[in-house]
């Protein structure tokens, strides 16, 4: 009976190392802790008190605000406009008065910012009271026109009132047809432009001021 083969042992052959076996562990030097050998594959440990979580950033919306709405529009002040006309005339009213009197006392000379002025009070009185109103600035101008008018009317009633040494109500309301006549005699072109500046005041104050 044949004994199997075998095969032949060579003894000074040096054996292959195994590559797939466990790394030999390395001796810890003087000075150096020695770690723990990691797997092929594995991952790392975690670091000494774990990983620390960043914070998410709020999220940002196509507006630039958190949650991505629109900001809120501004505010619209609210007026009333009944109010704010009949404080217009009041204003209309009280500056004539201040127009005719300075006339008077400098003999019917016309001063461009009296008219300017005069149409910035009705304007001012418009904007606070009324707001944010497309046709108040409209009405504006045209109670500066009238203001301008009535000054004038009102300083010539002063002026005739002194030299007849009568009432300034008996020339206001019974002459008032001679009073009429006397202000277009006394009209000139120059007095366009002081109509002017009194539409103008009143109109810019009144949108400058609604807001």
């Amino acid at each position: 009976m044949s004994q199997p083969w075998q095969q032949p042992q060579h003894p000074h052959e040096p054996q292959q190392p195994n590559p797939y076996g466990q790394q030999p562990q390395q001796p810890a030097g003087y000075g150096y802790p020695q770690h723990p050998q990691q797997q092929p594959g594995a991952y790392p440990p975690p670091p000494p008190g774990g990983y620390e979580q960043q914070p998410y950033p709020p999220h940002q919306g196509m507006y630039g605000a958190p949650g991505g709405f629109p900001p809120p529009p501004p505010a619209v002040r609210r007026g009333t406009p009944g109010l704010a006309v009949a404080a217009g005339v009041v204003a209309m009213l009280i500056g004539s008065a201040i127009y005719g009197a300075i006339l008077n006392a400098t003999d019917g000379a016309q001063i461009g910012y009296l008219a300017a002025a005069t149409g910035a009070l009705i304007g001012a009185a418009l904007g606070k009271l009324g707001g944010r109103n497309a046709a108040l600035p409209v009405v504006g101008a045209a109670l500066g026109l009238v203001g301008v008018y009535l000054g004038q009317v009102f300083g010539i009633a002063l002026g005739i009132s002194d030299a007849a040494h009568v009432s300034l109500t008996e020339v206001v309301f019974d002459h008032f047809d001679i009073l009429n006549r006397a202000w277009k005699e006394y009209l000139e072109f120059i007095d366009v432009a002081f109509y002017l500046l009194g539409a103008a005041g009143a109109y810019s104050t009144a949108k400058k001021l609604a807001g």
